[in-house]
């Protein structure tokens, strides 16, 4: 920030994280500056196509037919994870969640300005003294008494008139960033699919393959399914094997969640969801143990585990899962799963081909997430130089770039 002007004169706030600010500025509390309500909601009233705006306790704005309040507000969750990271602003019709706040009707502040100076500020106040790095729920009497420093009612409009323009600028990069993500992954999976459908030679023939996700595959491969390859186990639960730490992994369907003082399996492995996150196989190796929600593979001398999963990548997992509440996926249905299955050895070129491809696709997209927290960190770090008066912005004029 050492490029943007400064206040001729400052003076101590005499709040330890806050420091000094502009010798005209005040500092009030929250309480005194607005109105706090609640709402009457609750998730199961939200409706896909709704007439208005439904928020809720996280950063997705969610549809209702009915509006609770009609108005400039600003809206943060009361509990939950986006306690002191979910904001919302809004002027108009709107509802709200029997566990999220409505502050409104301010008092020698804008809403603008409070939105602005919340969502930067409140966050680490919030974490003082607690020793976990979340926020489970929101102290209301913490929240009433988090301090303001405010500066006049006409210079508020020229400070929020910068930010929305400058954080408009880098919302438009960070979107960038995400769309170039999503590309990215996109590509990666077309890589995979056609590397694991089609091969590495391209002008080997073709033939019809007779199962509709894999389409034409080359005339000499076999055609089979799941169960010519691998042998699928059931995982049990973990609760009597489970320590602290120490002993092996026990896999969910998001990867490792607990410790085990036994393994059920050694070696390399194909699991598969049975209930709940069906779509996401994982391939592991060494000493492990899976919960009684997972079946985990054997996989025979005819296949590497490594293609079998990049396959399984590409499974119609839709298909398979029971339309139920918790999806649900049989041994059975699993097995008889089309597959296509190259030599061995080309499993091998196959399987060095798309490391080395993917290698790339993770470097990529991983440089893309560092730019993308790099430009969240730059977006807070103005929005609170700029309320807090650490910077003066009110020279200035609206032009094209960043600041």
């Amino acid at each position: 920030m050492a490029k943007y002007e400064q206040y001729a004169e400052y003076k101590d706030s005499g709040i330890e994280w806050l420091g000094d600010i502009p010798k005209d500025w005040q500092i009030k509390r929250l309480k005194y500056l607005c109105k706090i309500n609640t709402g009457t909601k609750d998730t199961i009233n939200a409706i896909e196509d709704g007439i208005y705006p439904f928020f809720v306790r996280s950063q997705t704005v969610e549809r209702i037919n009915s509006y609770g309040a009609d108005c400039e507000a600003v809206l943060t969750a009361g509990d939950g994870v986006g306690v002191g990271k979910v904001y919302h602003y809004i002027n108009g019709k709107f509802d709200y969640h029997q566990r999220v706040y409505m502050l409104s009707e301010f008092n020698q502040i804008t809403g603008r300005f409070l939105y602005y100076y919340l969502s930067s500020n409140f966050y680490k106040v919030a974490l003082q003294g607690n020793a976990k790095s979340t926020v489970d729920s929101l102290r209301l009497p913490q929240f009433l008494n988090f301090e303001f420093s405010l500066p006049s009612l006409e210079e508020q409009p020229l400070i929020v008139s910068y930010l929305d323009h400058e954080t408009a600028q880098i919302d438009t990069l960070i979107e960038k960033q995400q769309t170039l993500i999503q590309l990215l992954k996109e590509k990666r999976q077309a890589v995979i699919s056609h590397a694991v459908t089609k091969g590495l030679n391209p002008d080997a023939p073709l033939k019809d393959s007779g199962v509709e996700w894999l389409g034409g595959v080359p005339e000499h491969w076999e055609i089979g399914r799941l169960k010519n390859v691998l042998r699928i186990r059931n995982g049990r639960d973990y609760k009597e094997v489970e320590v602290e730490s120490g002993g092996y992994p026990v896999y969910g369907s998001g990867g490792i969640f607990k410790r085990s003082s036994d393994y059920l399996f050694d070696g390399e492995s194909v699991l598969f969801g049975r209930k709940g996150t069906v779509d996401k196989p994982l391939l592991v190796s060494g000493k492990f143990w899976t919960v009684d929600t997972m079946f985990y593979s054997e996989v025979f001398s005819n296949a590497k585990p490594n293609y079998i999963y990049h396959q399984a990548l590409l499974f119609p997992f839709d298909q398979l899962s029971t339309n139920t509440a918790l999806p649900s996926m049989t041994q059975e249905n699993l097995l008889e799963l089309g597959f296509v299955i190259p030599s061995f050895d080309e499993q091998e070129q196959i399987c060095q081909y798309l490391s080395d491809k993917l290698k790339v696709f993770s470097n990529l997209v991983s440089k893309a997430e560092q730019a993308i927290q790099l430009m969240q960190e730059r977006r807070t770090a103005l929005i609170s130089a700029a309320v807090t008066g650490k910077i003066d912005v009110r020279g200035w004029v609206e032009h094209d770039g960043i600041n």
